[in-house]
């Protein structure tokens, strides 16, 4: 099948809705900015899915495998014989996989933007902005090499910060745009080194001849990376250990996770699209892309389990403590991507040695569905509360059936009970977890049993706990008009997500996706599901008990744990740390001090030389008086002078 004819269409019209509401969308298209930004980008679903069912039941297999298939490539900057950058579009398992994810998540968004943010001032310019970001995702995913994919990561980031900071006349949600697009871009410094390093030692930027090169351990390439260290570490670990900073930056693993709670000064819609299928997931997909390369290196490896190890307990804990909905979804996000991380750690190469790598995507595939449900059921009910705050809540059932209902069935996939699909996805990683290491699969474990308790906290804390709902307490008013559930366009995307959240589960996802491209046939292990799922039991039970009804439990609970509570409710003090960090010691020890010398030692060289020149120009510039006598006078001064040297110089 030729591609080509269309591939190029999937990226390039949520860009042409970016171009054409950014221009022309405040003056001409304001009211239908919506509308236009949705047809286009149901276009390019379309075309996504007819992709993935041509590429994974058509020609994508061959021999048994899936083979990489490169639908479009130009050559676009040449630095050698060997090395150069091309912009093409890689179709494989897994970047056809995420051009589904990203288009369909991110049209639900479209969709239900179309009521919840209706009457915004600046209508087409949120519309304009979802276009770049879904632009920058799609380009992200089908990147043919490491450097095209570096281009689009940056424009994630700068499109991520448009839109964290869509409400820019708050003074929060101009902090929260700098603070991630800061974060990101310290840890994206760390990807590119990585980048160069990769690209010189294998000669290429291309992902194919990356790993086909520095996974063949008699390549002159491969042992060139693995003989030259520094610090105790190969070229090969250093390379892979930098460019996985830059995908831990990018999904906010532990300790670069600092800017993904303040995110959520966004819309909620966006904070839908950021978390759920598209930004915070693009350092997973960075591992899984060059995971060949990351299976031949030991240590990298271990970094990343456990890294995401740390960053799915360390979530969870603080997700218990939070109050904010979209800040306890924010933590659930990280967690959950922490997940798949360690997952990817965890895995081998090739069989069921890489049930780690199937697991992780397959969580990917699945988290996609129930995260976005969650933010857009959330952002469902902040629009008809008019707060972020679970004490304001209680008690919606009755007045948000359907919202309840989508609620529940994601807090369900989310917490891993069967037959939902995040049972199986979390199934196959505790799996892969303990076949590889018991102490990350107790710690994993124990993880999933804290989703499960403070995601049930979340559900009882909004829909049941008190026995009124916010409307019977204030006789009918609620901050605002909003006494419903919204349109159809939203309502629309939470039934579909729904639908997906319950049935993605059964998609026989080894079958398409797995670490060596041939199918990875993966069987349900019930004895071994039993633990998960008594776990995720007792997580929702202990929620049940504590915040069903509204009782002095929750309190005394705080009061009994005392400092530790109050630890975790502040996040381990992580961000006042780096505030510590930033104020006291670099801007105090390296920021004044390099200031200083930029003002007194640069600024005032400059200016002494300024000042030395100005002094001599006052000082000569009488002998250009304009005068033709005093010209005549210094000439003929001259040449007595010359002659007095002559007759000198002569004797």
């Amino acid at each position: 099948m030729n591609y080509s004819s269309y591939i190029l269409l999937i990226p390039m019209l949520p860009l042409l809705a970016f171009v054409v509401l950014g221009l022309f969308g405040k003056k001409y298209f304001n009211t239908s900015a919506g509308v236009i930004a949705t047809g286009l980008l149901l276009i390019s679903t379309v075309l996504s899915v007819y992709t993935a069912w041509h590429y994974f039941l058509v020609d994508g297999k061959v021999n048994d495998a899936y083979q990489p298939i490169k639908a479009f490539q130009y050559t676009w900057l040449v630095f050698n014989d060997h090395l150069q950058i091309d912009m093409g579009v890689l179709l494989d398992p897994i970047s056809v996989m995420m051009l589904v994810v990203i288009s369909f998540v991110s049209l639900m968004v479209h969709i239900f933007s179309l009521w919840y943010m209706k009457g915004e001032e600046r209508f087409a310019t949120y519309y304009a902005f979802l276009g770049l970001f879904t632009f920058s995702m799609l380009g992200l995913v089908i990147s043919t090499n490491i450097f095209q994919m570096y281009m689009f990561w940056e424009l994630v980031g700068v499109s991520s910060f448009l839109l964290i900071g869509y409400y820019f006349q708050k003074p929060s949600a101009v902090a929260a745009s700098k603070k991630a697009f800061i974060v990101t871009r310290f840890a994206d410094l760390f990807f590119l080194i990585g980048i160069l390093i990769v690209g010189v030692q294998s000669n290429s930027f291309d992902f194919g001849t990356i790993i086909q090169t520095l996974t063949n351990t008699q390549s002159p390439e491969f042992l060139s990376a693995t003989s030259t260290s520094f610090i105790g570490a190969s070229l090969l670990t250093w390379a892979l250990a930098l460019i996985f900073i830059g995908g831990a930056g990018k999904s906010a693993m532990f300790p670069l996770h600092i800017w993904l709670p303040d995110a959520m000064e966004g819309p909620t819609p966006v904070s839908a699209l950021i978390h759920a299928a598209t930004m915070v997931v693009a350092g997973v997909y960075l591992v899984a892309r060059m995971f060949p390369v990351f299976a031949v290196n030991e240590v990298s490896l271990q970094l990343v389990t456990w890294v995401g190890l740390t960053s799915a307990l360390f979530a969870a804990i603080i997700a218990c403590t939070q109050t904010d909905i979209k800040r306890v979804l924010a933590y659930s996000t990280m967690s959950q991507i922490g997940y798949m991380m360690f997952a990817l750690g965890v895995s081998g190469y090739g069989g069921e040695q890489g049930l780690g790598f199937t697991g992780s995507l397959f969580h990917l595939f699945t988290h996609a569905f129930f995260k976005s449900l969650l933010f857009l059921a959330a952002g469902a009910v902040i629009h008809f509360i008019h707060s972020n705050e679970m004490t304001d809540m209680g008690g919606l059932r009755k007045h948000m059936p359907l919202t309840n209902i989508v609620f529940l069935v994601a807090c369900l996939a989310i917490a891993g009970v069967p037959p939902l699909s995040g049972f199986f996805s979390k199934e196959e990683i505790l799996l892969a977890s303990f076949n590889a290491d018991k102490i990350v699969y107790g710690i994993a474990l124990l993880t999933s049993g804290l989703t499960a308790f403070y995601m049930f906290r979340l559900y009882f804390s909004i829909f049941w706990n008190k026995t009124s709902s916010p409307l019977e307490r204030t006789g009918g008013e609620v901050h605002g008009e909003h006494h419903s559930e919204g349109a159809l366009a939203m309502k629309l995307p939470l039934i579909l997500l729904a639908v997906l959240t319950i049935a993605a589960g059964m998609v026989p996802f080894g079958e398409y996706v797995s670490s060596d491209g041939k199918p990875l046939e993966t069987d349900l292990h019930l004895l071994f599901s039993i633990a998960p799922v008594v776990v995720a039991a007792l997580g929702i039970g202990l929620a049940t008990y504590v915040y069903k009804k509204k009782s002095d439990r929750p309190a005394a609970i705080a009061h009994t744990m005392g400092a530790v509570y109050k630890t975790a409710y502040r996040k381990f003090y992580i961000d006042e740390l780096y505030l510590f960090i930033t104020k006291k010691i670099i801007f105090n020890f390296i920021a004044r001090p390099a200031a200083w010398i930029d003002k007194h030692i640069v600024d005032g060289t400059m200016n002494g030389l300024a000042s030395v020149t100005g002094s001599f120009s006052a000082l000569i510039k009488g002998w250009q008086s304009g005068k033709v006598q005093h010209y005549v006078l210094y000439f003929f001064g001259g040449i007595a002078v010359l002659a007095v040297l002559f007759i000198y110089l002569w004797k």
